[in-house]
């Protein structure tokens, strides 16, 4: 007898037997089964380093004079409000821990104090922002005091 596997006639005898079933082991569940033929990652990782590669960074902006001179009148006017505890917005530039470049991010907070040293922002939740990563700095509570400056 032949069919579509091609010769057949040395099973033929047991070809209508019926499925064998063991006393010794029991059945395997259906769910551990499919589990032998699930998708196998040889790649391990790979996914998450393409995504990281794709993931996109911003390179650190270099202030201009201009900016700069901005920065500067209002690390001043800061200076002569610290007693009151101004409220600010820092937008400065945050790098990033696994590549090259960062993103800008906005920082809000009461400034506690100056450090001309560390040439840092101190905020009362403890929070230091460099002096070179600032790119702009607002007073929430008096808005146009640093505008005018």
């Amino acid at each position: 007898m032949k069919n579509y596997f091609g010769d057949t006639s040395r099973y033929e005898e047991i070809m209508d037997l019926p499925h064998h079933v063991s006393t010794k082991h029991p059945p395997m569940p259906v769910r551990d089964r499919a589990a032998q033929f699930a998708p196998f990652a040889a790649l391990t990782g790979y996914g998450e380093a393409v995504r990281e590669t794709a993931r996109y960074t911003e390179k650190k902006k270099a202030p201009d004079e201009e900016r700069l001179e901005k920065l500067d009148r209002a690390v001043r006017f800061l200076r002569e409000k610290i007693k009151e505890r101004p409220f600010v917005v820092l937008t400065c530039f945050q790098a990033d821990e696994r590549k090259d470049g960062g993103s800008y991010v906005e920082v809000r907070g009461r400034l506690k104090k100056i450090d001309e040293y560390r040439r840092r922002l101190v905020l009362t939740d403890g929070a230091e922002i460099s002096f070179d990563n600032i790119l702009e700095i607002r007073c929430e509570e008096n808005p146009g005091d640093l505008e005018d400056r």
